[in-house]
């Protein structure tokens, strides 16, 4: 028997071929293909639903791969139950597998179903909710919030209508009961926390906003996600004298906003914000927005004005007060492609760059290709055999 010191599982013989392989030529994957770059990396492989946790290897961005999530010692629960308890939750719940299960988790759902949340659903650390193969809506009552935990993936799950809930008490991880007053509800209101991957999600209607990242929140990657009907989207940095955002990076790549949302497209405050090829199908106040000197790179996206008598529907960026002359802040425009007379105001002398680390990096496509690589943005719907 192989010592644990050399023993490698196929999942990561196959996890560790598809980082050389990315490593070595990562223009090979770009040919011939219209599917992105993530998808490019898992969807293809007709054993996907056998070999889930290969996902955790094709996050990009400032999320990186989300190595914490597989290997040795990785849970594989299923979620049966629709029901929720927000104190007491039982085996087989939602709630069950991602606040009380220990270490690495990964879920799957035996079915599809709607799962109303009677509170929010603190999530642990390590932990990944995989939809695909289910139709899977968390609706009409709490949804989901990241506090203070790392190493979080939330992929293919549709999540819409979340109302605001009542005071009341909810477990937490570590299996504590905290007491929660009220406020603001997201689909996903990631806090203090870090190494997040939110990817192939569809969202919408919900009673605040969509995505928050804020109180010191990094290394978070949002991807292929489908964004629409909604006002506020989502906001990045969580008050204007919230200084610990100034480290916040995020990456926005392969998303689709609209039809019909307002603005926060995101509104970022403070950090570094990298936004590539994303689709934005109009807006009614701004698509970019930010305020107190954040940092923000638009690299080949499609806007796409929605062609009002407004001003405002045209251009893509708006500014807040804050810090400083806020026509000095670091927005650049590299590439983009502008529609129907959409035009974005840039500032700032230099070009933002991300610099991402090996495992972060992935290149550009065109703004011409965006189109076709959004097209399959949202939760996807899956076979066994393929996805």
């Amino acid at each position: 028997m192989a010592s644990s010191g050399t023993h490698i599982n196929s999942t990561m013989k196959l996890a560790l071929c598809l980082i050389l392989f990315f490593m070595v030529d990562p223009t090979i994957a770009t040919r011939s293909s219209r599917m992105n770059v993530i998808d490019r990396c898992w969807r293809r492989q007709p054993n996907w639903a056998r070999n889930r946790p290969l996902l955790a290897m094709c996050s990009i961005g400032f999320a990186g791969k989300m190595t914490n999530n597989v290997g040795r010692g990785v849970r594989h629960y299923t979620v049966t139950d629709p029901s929720d308890d927000p104190i007491n939750p039982h085996p087989g719940t939602l709630r069950y597998g991602a606040t009380l299960i220990e270490g690495k988790v990964w879920i799957k759902f035996h079915r599809s179903m709607h799962i109303n949340l009677q509170k929010p659903l603190l999530i642990s650390s390590f932990t990944a909710i995989d939809g695909r193969g289910s139709n899977v809506h968390i609706a009409n009552g709490a949804c989901f919030l990241l506090h203070k935990v790392t190493s979080v993936i939330i992929h293919g799950l549709h999540i819409h209508h979340c109302q605001k809930p009542s005071p009341g008490k909810v477990i937490t991880p570590g299996a504590k009961i905290l007491d929660l007053g009220r406020f603001d509800v997201d689909a996903i209101a990631v806090i203090g926390s870090s190494k997040v991957w939110i990817d192939h999600n569809t969202l919408y209607q919900c009673k605040d906003g969509l995505v928050d990242v804020t109180q010191g929140s990094t290394a978070v990657t949002i991807s292929n996600n489908w964004f629409k009907d909604q006002d506020k989207v989502m906001l990045l940095g969580h008050d204007d004298g919230y200084l610990q955002d100034r480290r916040m990076k995020v990456t926005l790549i392969f998303n689709r906003f609209g039809p019909n949302c307002h603005q926060r497209m995101p509104r970022a405050r403070h950090g570094y914000v990298h936004v590539a090829n994303n689709l934005y199908e109009g807006w009614g106040m701004y698509a970019i927005g930010g305020s107190m000197n954040p940092s923000i790179k638009s690299d080949s996206n499609v806007f796409i004005s929605s062609g009002s008598n407004k001003r405002h529907a045209y251009e893509v960026t708006w500014r807040g007060g804050g810090q400083g002359d806020r026509y000095s802040w670091n927005w650049k425009s590299k590439n983009d492609h502008f529609v129907n007379g959409a035009f974005f105001r840039q500032s700032g002398n230099t070009v933002a760059r991300p610099n991402y680390n090996r495992y972060q990096s992935f290149i550009v496509e065109n703004a011409g290709m965006v189109r076709s690589i959004t097209s399959s943005s949202g939760a996807l719907s899956c076979t066994r055999t393929r996805c």
